[in-house]
């Protein structure tokens, strides 16, 4: 199975920060915030991982090479502009393949353990999603989307929860974008799941959505700490 981490925006609400390196090559708890990512994977018995950008992704580039050190093969799906999250997947099919696949947001922190993933891209509804859902953070207090108790991902609903930025995709989900199309993420997932095609679980672990320097200097706080 492979794996890919979203890694193509500006990083806009991050700045000054993200002037000169892109947001997934932050420090976070004394290493860059992607190689969190890239650890767990590798951990988890990945090989082969899939990396997008645009803004500095040359500097992605330079840090991170060819993925030997982490004991990974780590390919690139450069875009001249940032395509949006569905945009970029399917930019990015070429080198996903023709099975499902899991898709992790390069600016997010989870201690979700990439492992499960083969065993979900298997129970995949036909060009189906499996999202991981988390707890809603106080910027974010109205959720995404709800999680019913038989694990079906709607739209609407009181109890919403919020999307973490990782989840599993069958590469059909994505058939109809034309790749070097900008394309968002969540009306597909609408779409989606009035056809009864997405489910989800909710992480009771961490996770965290670095979207301001505030945030990553708390999440470096508390790594640094030792509260995993």
């Amino acid at each position: 199975m492979r794996a890919m981490i979203l890694a193509a925006g500006r990083g806009e609400r991050m700045r000054p920060l993200t002037d000169r390196l892109p947001k997934p090559l932050l420090p976070v708890g004394g290493k860059p915030l992607i190689a969190w990512h890239l650890e767990r994977l590798a951990a988890a018995g990945f090989q082969d991982v899939v990396i997008n950008h645009a803004w500095l992704g040359h500097e992605i580039e330079r840090a991170l090479g060819d993925g030997a050190a982490f004991g990974l093969r780590i390919r690139y799906s450069p875009e001249a502009s940032a395509l949006e999250t569905a945009g970029g997947i399917a930019q990015a099919l070429p080198l996903l393949g023709p099975d499902p696949f899991l898709v992790i947001n390069g600016d997010v922190w989870c201690d979700w353990d990439p492992a499960a993933a083969p065993a979900l891209a298997a129970a995949l509804p036909a060009a189906g999603a499996w999202l991981l859902m988390a707890d809603n953070p106080p910027q974010h207090p109205e959720g995404d989307f709800t999680l019913t108790a038989d694990g079906r991902v709607e739209d609407g609903g009181d109890a919403r929860l919020t999307f973490s930025g990782i989840g599993v995709y069958h590469p059909m989900l994505f058939a109809g974008i034309a790749r070097g199309t900008a394309a968002r993420l969540a009306p597909l997932l609408r779409q989606a799941m009035e056809q009864d095609r997405v489910r989800g679980a909710r992480h009771a672990g961490r996770w965290a959505d670095i979207g301001t320097p505030q945030r990553l200097a708390d999440l470096d706080a508390e790594l640094r700490s030792g509260a995993r």
